[in-house]
């Protein structure tokens, strides 16, 4: 990409969409296309159209998407499914009619079967059954993959796709109703501390095992791949897209424990219980992705977990006011 290339990020003030555009200021990019689309509705097919058709982007982030926990996929499924199935196709639709050099598609690793072979590798896909608790989603960013994968076989464009494990960072969603388990966490933790109750209820039992990135590795990750790669480089039997992921994983306990210490690190005399919640899901056993291939392409993850948490918190403790008015 030239750094006066007109660049679209679509979902620009999302926990992904504005990790990309940090990336992309630091690195010099200056056509970042913002304000045009500050109203645009991406359900809304003539309106993506004709926001397409005027200001002609060159490259496209596709990092829109309604997001949300355990809780969220189970209530809400015709959500999860039909909105992000109509923002990807007519992002990519557009992308395609109006000639954007080249896009990514910002997907997710819940796309693969719930009891794929761990670390799970691109190949997995569509092997077995989804998670149930969050298979609508799934089902709309499989959708999305695939059809950025045809449209490059039939039409030759160069629409590239990545499989973000868990994702945290600033700009995350705090809404405990709707959110993912690290920001809730961190949410749940930092206002035990403040009431001084010191106590916790966490869904499940603390077993299953997940891996996090920090979504400004993440960030890093797609737009060295915009710059460098091509559809052709991430082509396996199921798809053009590639694993994202931070390459270590740990329990749902052990994190727990881990945002609590670091919480709770200027009180070490309080001690905060955790009460597991064992009537709630677990979700997927385990989920960790194999990134064997992102690593051989030239990218590695940069920031520890603990590192991003301690980041994400002085964040959180900045903004804590704005996030309880959501």
């Amino acid at each position: 990409m030239e750094k006066n290339a007109k660049i679209y990020v679509a979902g620009h003030s999302g926990l992904v969409g504005s990790a990309i555009m940090r990336n992309l200021t630091q690195k010099g990019f200056t056509n970042i296309v913002t304000k045009a689309h500050k109203n645009l509705d991406l359900l809304n097919q003539n309106e993506v159209n004709n926001f397409f058709e005027s200001e002609k982007p060159e490259y496209v982030f596709l990092a829109a998407a309604l997001v949300g926990g355990i809780g969220a996929n189970s209530t809400y499924p015709a959500d999860f499914i039909y909105k992000n199935t109509m923002i990807g196709f007519n992002v990519v639709e557009a992308a395609r009619k109006h000639g954007v050099k080249k896009l990514m598609n910002l997907g997710s690793t819940c796309i693969y079967p719930k009891m794929a072979a761990q670390p799970i590798k691109e190949e997995s896909l569509l092997t077995g059954p989804l998670e149930e608790t969050n298979d609508a989603y799934a089902l709309a960013k499989i959708s999305v993959i695939k059809l950025c994968t045809s449209y490059n076989k039939q039409f030759g464009t160069d629409f590239l796709s990545v499989m973000p494990t868990n994702l945290y960072g600033l700009e995350d969603n705090y809404e405990l109703q709707g959110s993912h388990v690290l920001p809730a966490m961190i949410r749940k933790f930092h206002e035990a501390k403040v009431s001084k109750t010191d106590e916790v209820e966490l869904w499940g039992d603390g077993s299953p095992l997940r891996e996090f990135l920090y979504s400004d590795d993440l960030a890093n990750a797609v737009v060295y791949l915009m710059e460098t790669k091509h559809a052709s480089d991430l082509r396996t039997p199921t798809g053009d897209f590639v694993n994202v992921g931070s390459g270590t994983e740990l329990t749902i306990k052990q994190l727990a424990e881990t945002i609590r210490d670091i919480i709770y690190k200027d009180v070490p005399e309080r001690i905060c219980k955790i009460n597991w919640n064992k009537d709630k899901p677990n979700g997927t056993p385990r989920k960790f992705c194999d990134i064997t291939r992102i690593l051989n392409l030239g990218w590695k993850p940069e920031v520890a977990l603990s590192d991003g948490i301690s980041r994400v918190y002085r964040w959180y403790v900045q903004h804590e006011d704005s996030i309880k008015g959501k």
